[in-house]
């Protein structure tokens, strides 16, 4: 438990009139401070990565050129280099822009130069993260037991009505509520209700950066719900609002692309289940073996031509001849018992009867 105490004689400043008074503002500034400084930390850690990735690539090019001087072939070292290098460029110049469009802080305005602080902190309680089976198992659980719940919160409209709720409800202000969210977007994209999803897709988006606001502030995300909601309601032309509208539109290109793959692959399946289906007793698709299939062969096939399908094997080298007898065969085309019963199936010629009957015999 967090203790409070130290704080009870702090002055609340009046800008800050609007925070719920549940919420202890020194020790919010001090959350928005560390989080702040975590994201600094992460610029320089990809800063010093980049720096290092242009000495490797230093170091790469002078190797390239005294192989080439030693009358070696580089080529293959060439257009390496050059897509790694590509590669690293662009990294390069999207890190710069985040670093220029990074806003300044009392952190990164001035710094002090002769004192040092040293954040003393306890150790967390790791938890073993949870596998792909147990999430979704969990997330099978809640869904059972909230489905009801989940979709009067995605049909919201207003900010006052979502936060009243959640409020009521705050058990959903958690991770399987914005998973459910998107799994409930995909299906409805699948089922072309586009208009129905992108409504849910807002109430998606909204319980991400909540979420994502507790993760920034390491609080418990349902202690943020008043303060979020509030804020939001009020920010129509801020910065954060922009950066709101801008992953909603990110997301539901996503929703579209994911659902136009579910199709994809539910046709996929279909196909071949009705490939399956009708496999042979050997396992081969007649439809495939049917394609393969020399012209005359498929004319055999199409006329149901008996005698005419023994007669043109007969035409064929005998090699080539087993192999389509087999595949036929195989694919349940052709059932050779069948064909050696019934008047007038049999060539009329006892030669041409002779080495067809051998031609079968030798498979």
């Amino acid at each position: 438990m967090v203790d409070y105490s130290r704080w009870k004689d702090i002055e609340v400043s009046d800008d800050e009139d609007d925070t719920h008074p549940n919420i202890d503002t020194p020790s919010l500034f001090r959350w928005r401070h560390e989080a702040r400084v975590q994201r600094m930390e992460e610029m320089k850690q990809e800063k010093e990565e980049i720096d290092k990735a242009k000495s490797d690539l230093k170091s790469r090019k002078k190797l390239i050129d005294d192989k080439r001087k030693a009358g070696e072939d580089v080529t293959a070292m060439e257009k390496e280099y050059n897509g790694f290098a590509k590669k690293l460029a662009d990294h390069e110049n999207a890190f710069a822009k985040k670093e220029k469009l990074a806003p300044w802080n009392v952190d990164t305005i001035a710094h002090d130069g002769f004192s040092k602080t040293v954040i003393n902190s306890k150790e967390k309680a790791t938890v073993a993260p949870l596998t792909e089976e147990e999430k979704g198992k969990r997330l099978q659980n809640f869904t059972k037991e909230n489905e009801s719940l989940l979709k009067q919160f995605g049909m919201f409209r207003k900010y006052e009505d979502s936060k009243r709720f959640l409020q009521e409800y705050p058990h959903l202000v958690c991770e399987d509520t914005a998973n459910y969210l998107v799994i409930w977007c995909i299906n409805l994209a699948v089922e072309e209700k586009f208009e129905l999803m992108d409504h849910v897709s807002h109430q998606c988006i909204t319980m991400q950066f909540l979420l994502e606001l507790a993760k920034q502030l390491d609080r418990d995300p349902r202690t943020c719900v008043g303060s979020y909601f509030t804020k939001i309601a009020h920010v129509e032309q801020s910065d954060y609002k922009q950066a709101f509208d801008s992953e909603l539109e990110l997301f539901r290109t996503r929703i579209r692309t994911r659902a136009e793959e579910k199709l994809k692959e539910a046709m996929k399946e279909a196909e071949e289940e009705e490939r399956q289906a009708r496999l042979g007793p050997g396992g081969l698709d007649p439809v495939e073996v049917f394609e393969s299939l020399p012209e005359a062969l498929k004319t055999c096939f199409e006329s149901r031509d008996i005698p005419l399908l023994q007669k043109t094997l007969l035409q064929l080298p005998a090699d080539e001849a087993k192999h389509h007898m087999k595949r036929c065969i195989a694919s349940g085309m052709w059932c050779p018992a069948k064909d050696e019963k019934g008047d007038g199936d049999k060539p009329q010629d006892s030669e041409d009867e002779k080495r067809f009957q051998e031609l079968q015999d030798s498979l």
